[in-house]
């Protein structure tokens, strides 16, 4: 057997489908297919069940593929350890974001691990927390920027911020002409929800859970709209459609300035901070860098760290 026919099982486990493992490992489906009936007929065992709707692994097809997941960390781990007997910071790291963080900080943060280390360029990855969870889990990815909760996995992670909520309105809107709003006075206007799957959902449904109903049943679609992306609700705020909850990071600085603002979606959007009437914490959310224990670049996630420490990042309460 080869590493080459370890890498394939592994692709066909994780994408369920010949034709889009075969995509992902850069070859011929005919390629990958030769190669796995290959190694099942030297290990005298079906890895896989294929059937016309999907390709499952067998139970000991499972511990296999498991088992091969293992061995190529280990390969890739030798190279880093060759790697790093030359420079530790040489090669790429492979980052995942999740889509309420990337945009916001991901330009700082490139210009930053520019300047500090040039010889490290990011491999950048944007998706939903579980999906970077499993690229982690897989090896997929070296290390992800998540906010927190997210199901326990054995992983290590570095708190790097707590970056508080906004609540973005229309300006127009009665609240606009406030300082501040509390999510009592957010329970009686239409949210605008990102849709399932992000996290950054659920932490505003934390704030205002009386929202859960409306946004998974039909009946409240008055009162609850989705969007795909933060700039795409942002476009929704602008245009009247309602209010919603975003980061501190994705504020643009002119929004919260008194001065007037180029004539945009922006122009439209009042940013409030949101108080709690009981004089409690304002609604936020930990962000941390998470990686693989047996991650062997410890240099690399440190010098990650420190880019990302050095990114203006301006509002959030910087952690050590």
């Amino acid at each position: 057997m080869t590493l080459t026919e370890l890498k394939y099982i592994v692709a066909v486990a994780r994408e369920k489908h010949f034709g889009k493992a075969a995509e992902a490992c850069f070859v011929s489906q005919p390629t990958l297919s030769v190669a796995i009936k290959k190694l099942e007929e030297e290990l005298e065992l079906k890895i896989f069940e294929r059937s016309a709707n999907e390709v499952t692994a067998t139970p000991l097809g499972q511990e296999i593929i498991e088992q091969a997941q293992s061995v190529l960390e280990q390969a890739a781990q030798i190279r880093e350890i060759a790697k790093r007997g030359k420079d530790p910071l040489a090669g790429a790291l492979r980052l995942g974001l999740i889509y309420t963080i990337g945009p916001y900080l991901l330009p700082s943060l490139v210009r930053q691990v520019i300047a500090q280390a040039p010889q490290m360029p990011l491999m950048l990855q944007e998706n939903f927390t579980v999906k970077l969870l499993e690229m982690l889990r897989t090896g997929e990815t070296d290390c992800a920027v998540l906010a927190e909760p997210f199901p326990e996995t054995g992983l290590a992670i570095a708190p790097l911020y707590d970056e508080p909520f906004m609540a973005a309105v229309p300006m127009g809107h009665p609240l606009a002409k406030q300082s501040s709003v509390t999510a009592e006075q957010l329970k009686n206007e239409t949210m605008l929800l990102l849709g399932t799957g992000h996290c950054f959902r659920d932490h505003v449904l934390e704030v205002c859970p009386e929202f859960a109903r409306f946004s998974s049943h039909a009946e409240g679609i008055r009162k609850s709209f989705e969007g795909s992306s933060l700039e795409t609700i942002r476009h929704m705020v602008a245009a009247g459609m309602g209010v919603t909850l975003v980061p501190r990071l994705s504020v643009p600085q002119a929004a919260l300035q008194d001065k007037p603002q180029h004539q945009n979606e922006d122009a439209h959007v009042k940013y409030l901070p949101i108080t709690d009437a009981a004089g409690g914490a304002a609604p936020s959310r930990r962000v941390v860098l998470a990686w693989r224990r047996s991650f062997t670049r410890y240099e690399a996630v440190a010098a990650l760290r420190n880019a990302i420490y050095a990114c203006p990042l301006p509002g959030v309460t910087r952690l050590s």
